[in-house]
């Protein structure tokens, strides 16, 4: 018997499915279920983002009749100005692992609290925004060339989850993400499925035998490409490690990107810190985190009463238009404060690492 049965063309039913009503989850599957779950995703460093415009979209693991093949992380211009990528995700339901296609929207929403690097951290984004008709780049989770693109700022990403490489949500072993109200909302706004350029991309990848974890063993040669469908030259990127599909995913308590090169991976010394001084940082990166978490339950928990309140009311789209608009500035205006803290936050630990040397790695000799 076969471990999986495909309802449906994954090509074809990618670009229909976003006309689908919001479900429970907040994005919709496209008819893929798979008994057997993704490999754990594989570790890169980011291309050199091709220009203005351009946005980073994850790399994932896709399905096949043949299995499970690698896509690798590119830059796409989105389909319309103003619109962000929600990546796509894997989540157990219903004895089997079900696909939810990724989407363009003006606010990203959930993707399964998959930890796809690079910006996207599980939940939220922090990878850019739009402003005045124009992208701009975090240059902390973004590989861009500031001589070419000038849209950019520095904002620190504090990753305060364990870092790891799993692929999907639910099931053992699988994230325990769930989709916040924001979230939810945020399906309910303007959805543009994947572009032209993507799907190609994706089907490019089915097509190179090299990509499938049956051949690659969840190590794909091609981890990431400048632009689409661009496997073979300039600017592909390989897999950084040599790792066993099966490994356990490394558990990294401290992942700040504090580099312009983009890695879906802790920084290189992270593991050489001083213990005692990376405990305390800890402490107040987990103190911080819970202020913020209580914060922004609080105000989803009231944007998701005025929701409620004006669904009672009935009233018409330009009312929910009008809120929906206004819910999403609260959300960019405490995300902001929110940044401006993890990175007052970042700086001070900073000096203080600087101040105190590192422990060396052997004893010295005598």
């Amino acid at each position: 018997m076969r471990f999986a049965k495909l309802i449906c063309s994954l090509f074809l039913l990618a670009l229909g499915t976003l006309t689908l009503p919001a479900q429970s989850q907040a994005q919709v599957a496209i008819g893929v279920s798979v008994r057997i779950g993704p490999p754990l995703l594989p570790v890169y460093e980011q291309p050199l983002c091709p220009g203005e415009g351009y946005i980073w979209t994850p790399g994932y693991w896709a399905y096949s009749d043949d299995g499970y093949f690698w896509v690798p992380g590119t830059w796409v211009l989105p389909p319309e100005e103003g619109l962000l990528w929600t990546p796509g995700y894997w989540a157990w339901q219903d004895d089997a692992y079900i696909w939810y296609s990724g989407y363009w929207g003006p606010v990203v929403g959930f993707y399964g609290g998959i930890n796809y690097g690079f910006g996207y951290p599980g939940t939220g984004f922090y990878g850019g925004y739009w402003r005045d008709h124009r992208y701009f780049y975090n240059r902390n989770v973004n590989n861009v060339n500031i001589n070419i693109v000038h849209n950019t700022y520095n904002t620190t990403v504090v990753q305060n989850t364990t870092f790891n490489r799993v692929s999907f949500n639910g099931g053992s072993g699988g994230t325990t993400a769930r989709p916040t109200p924001v979230e939810i909302n945020a399906s309910r706004q303007h959805r543009v499925a994947m572009t032209s350029e993507q799907v190609q991309h994706q089907h490019t990848a089915a097509t190179n035998r090299n990509l499938f974890a049956s051949a690659n063993h969840g190590r794909p040669d091609v981890t990431a490409t400048s632009r689409p469908s661009e496997f073979s030259k300039r600017g592909a990127a390989p897999t950084l490690r040599n790792e066993n599909s099966n490994r356990p995913p490394d558990n990294r308590n401290n992942d700040r990107v504090e580099t312009n090169r983009g890695e879906n991976r802790p920084p290189p010394n992270a593991d050489r810190a001083n213990p005692a001084l990376m405990e305390k940082q800890q402490r107040e990166q987990e103190k911080i985190r819970q202020q913020q978490d209580s914060e922004r339950q609080r105000m989803q928990q009231k944007q998701a009463q005025e929701q409620q309140k004006l669904e009672r009311r009935n009233t018409d789209a330009q009312h929910n238009q009008a809120l929906q608009q206004r819910h999403q500035q609260q959300s960019q205006e405490l995300q902001q404060k929110h940044d401006q803290q993890a990175q007052k936050l970042q700086q001070r630990q900073d000096k203080e690492a600087q101040s105190k040397p590192q422990k060396p790695e052997h004893p010295p000799h005598n």
